[in-house]
């Protein structure tokens, strides 16, 4: 650990491991405060362009979003030769997968609320020219208070207004169907990675389905959306048409976040309104 750190920060124990670091706890003596404190091996990446660029943009893009409520924020940079350490909101371990998992379906009221917030950090990460990239579950946190922070900016890019992106980034299930085709994109593919979510919280399964990457990127690009009668049977027509609107293949017809934002279902809480929306 660098020696600024170790100033402003006393590290405790050990809360998460991963390919290129560890998670600890950290104590700010000053407020009490307790912080996450992500130390990345600088030494892991040499060799791979794409892991070094990860390592580099993510703090940058923290930089430019921090702070807001519902996204990790970045408290603090510190960097040495072998590490780069970087102090962020301290999360419980309970992530959203844990939660489904758990929970298998979500109840319509629940889901809403989860969606709201993750919306409102998509929808600031849009107005500010972030592309997350790779929305889902995983990287979908909640802090003691139990407010989402969606996390993981790695695959992460930054766009200007009307510009479009390029490369295959994201995960299986999650990835949006004009990213698997390897056409130019824009900031919506995050709109359809978070419509993934929600449909997995409603039914306890994902939407796009496959049993290998290949059965599952063929499934995502035919995007042929169901809502089986069994699963779905007890979820509001509100709640399908947001669905539909997120998961739509035609982007320019798919929802942006701030038209989600706006949906009924989600400032009904998920009450299960049927107004019908406008594209608009």
């Amino acid at each position: 650990m660098t020696e600024a750190l170790n100033r402003d920060y006393q590290l405790c124990e050990e809360i998460g491991r991963g390919r290129f670091g560890v998670v600890f706890r950290c104590l700010s003596p000053e407020t009490g405060i307790s912080y996450a404190v992500k130390s990345v091996d600088k030494r892991l990446t040499l060799g791979d362009s794409l892991d070094a660029q990860c390592l580099l943009i993510e703090p940058k893009i923290l930089h430019l979003l921090s702070p807001h409520p519902h996204v990790i924020n970045l408290h603090g940079l510190y960097e040495d030769e072998m590490h780069l350490h970087m102090v962020l909101d301290l999360c419980s371990s309970d992530d959203l997968h844990q939660r489904i998992v758990t929970r298998c379906a979500m109840p319509e009221p629940e889901a809403a609320t989860v969606m709201s917030q993750l919306l409102q950090a998509v929808a600031h990460c849009h107005r500010l020219g972030v592309a997350h990239r790779d929305i889902k579950p995983d990287n979908i946190l909640f802090d003691e208070w139990n407010r989402l922070k969606l996390a993981d900016f790695g695959s992460a890019e930054i766009f200007k207004d009307g510009e479009l992106l390029s490369g295959v980034v994201g995960t299986p299930y999650y990835v949006a169907p004009e990213v698997l085709a390897g056409r130019d994109y824009c900031e919506k593919v995050d709109v359809w990675s978070a419509g993934v979510v929600l449909y997995i919280m409603l039914a306890g399964f994902p939407p796009f389905y496959g049993d290998s990457a290949v059965e599952i990127f063929e499934a995502v690009l035919r995007a042929n959306l169901r809502f089986p009668a069994r699963f779905f049977q007890s979820v509001s027509p509100a709640a399908k048409d947001l669905l539909r609107r997120m998961l739509c293949k035609d982007v320019s017809r798919r929802f942006s976040a701030e038209q989600v934002l706006r949906h009924p279902w989600i400032t009904g809480g998920g009450g299960g309104g049927t107004r019908a929306v406008s594209g608009n």
